[in-house]
């Protein structure tokens, strides 16, 4: 007997039947096993992870060079006013920065941009502004959680004076290239007692006073904290280098 021939039909489908299993790739074709993430103890309630670097009273230096003349109480760093700004010993470029910071009480006579005033520069130039803001009126952009004169903060998330109050900043370097023009401008992401007060926006510069900011070429550079006359607190400061 002879057997039917198989029709074209058939084959037709036997052959995309084979081209689509050849199409289709294996999941273990985007598997990656070769860059495993380096595995790190976290801790909780804003203590350092066991990657970060803990800047303590002696990670710092005066910006006038010798030592940190800030006061220093079981761990409390304190503005002493007319010591200047402190700065860390190390230089950092990209980086997650966990500061909590506390303002003292003050006289209702101290206001705007006279009340608990100080700041935390990353990479020495790019502020995030320290103020009572709780029930203070100050200019927008000048106001605790603000990018100084950049970037005003999504909200107000300020606790009163003598709460401590914690900033969670992921920040990533500007990068310049080799004659010194601007690639990429500087980024952060700012949380404020938990809560997002800057998603990720640029800096067009430095911080400044007065007048527009611009970019000049630079490295890794030191943290600062900033002596604005007021007593304002810092502790429990610790950075992990990305």
């Amino acid at each position: 007997m002879i057997k039917p021939a198989i029709s074209f039909t058939t084959i037709m489908i036997t052959c995309m039947s084979v081209s689509w299993s050849q199409m289709v790739p294996e999941p273990r074709a985007t598997e990656v096993w070769g860059k495993e993430p380096l595995k790190i103890t976290p801790s909780n309630n804003g203590g350092a992870p066991s990657d970060a670097i803990i800047l303590d009273h002696a990670s710092w230096e005066s910006v006038n060079g010798g030592a940190n003349k800030w006061t220093n109480d079981n761990g409390v760093m304190t503005v002493n006013p007319g010591t200047k700004d402190i700065r860390t010993k190390k230089s950092f470029g990209d980086v997650q920065l966990h500061v909590e910071w506390r303002i003292p009480i003050l006289d209702a006579k101290f206001v705007d941009q006279d009340r608990g005033n100080s700041g935390v520069f990353l990479q020495q130039f790019y502020e995030v502004q320290v103020l009572d803001s709780y029930e203070n009126k100050t200019y927008n952009n000048g106001q605790t959680g603000s990018l100084y004169k950049q970037h005003i903060p999504l909200v107000n998330a300020t606790k009163p004076a003598m709460e401590w109050q914690s900033y969670d900043i992921i920040y990533t370097a500007p990068r310049f290239s080799k004659n010194g023009t601007v690639i990429s401008q500087a980024r952060m992401t700012v949380l404020h007692n938990g809560v997002l007060i800057q998603n990720n926006v640029s800096l067009t510069g430095p911080t400044v006073y007065i007048g527009a900011p611009s970019y000049e070429a630079h490295g890794n550079l030191p943290i600062y904290l900033q002596d604005h006359d007021h007593k304002v607190s810092y502790r429990n400061i610790w950075v992990r280098e990305l």
